[in-house]
């Protein structure tokens, strides 16, 4: 250091001085407007670029708002329509329950009626055979009754002696 300290020489000093002003000012006035204009470009980019970033930022946390909003509407409707299609089963398990209660209680009444009816005709039946028999038991009786004529006539003062006379 004391070397350049000693060795030192003004008109060298001046003219490196010169020199260096004449540089600074062929660069400011043909090379500074281009590297700040490029510089002046790289930052408006790099704004833009994060403006850019921003703007799909803000535009992807709307579209995953709208899908989330699309994806409760869809739960939403598919809860509704499985609501609905529950409350349809049910409706139609219990339409189907009181139509077949429908069903035999008519059935039901129909065999009642089925059966009062042959119970009516069995009685009729029944009846009918009851007065054949009856009858056919007393004509026989009658004819043994009427054929000898000891009988007869005790049956007729029998019968006499039954009614009475007003």
């Amino acid at each position: 250091m004391d070397k350049l300290i000693n060795d030192f020489s003004f008109g060298l000093f001046f003219w490196q001085a010169l020199i260096l002003l004449v540089l600074i000012l062929l660069l400011v006035k043909f090379a500074w407007k281009p590297i700040m204009e490029s510089i002046t470009a790289r930052e408006e980019g790099i704004k833009n670029a994060l403006l850019s970033a921003e703007n799909a930022k803000r535009e992807m946390e709307n579209l995953q708002a709208d899908n989330q909003r699309i994806l409760n509407e869809a739960r939403a409707e598919r809860d509704a329509m499985l609501k609905e299609a529950r409350e349809m089963k049910e409706k139609m398990i219990a339409d189907s329950k009181n139509e077949a209660q429908e069903v035999g209680q008519k059935m039901i009444e129909q065999a009642k009626a089925a059966i009062e009816s042959e119970k009516n005709a069995a009685m009729a039946e029944l009846k009918l055979q009851v007065s054949t028999l009856s009858l056919s038991i007393a004509e026989k009786l009658l004819k043994e009754e009427l054929s000898n004529k000891e009988s007869q006539t005790k049956l007729v003062e029998k019968m006499l002696g039954d009614v009475k006379l007003n």
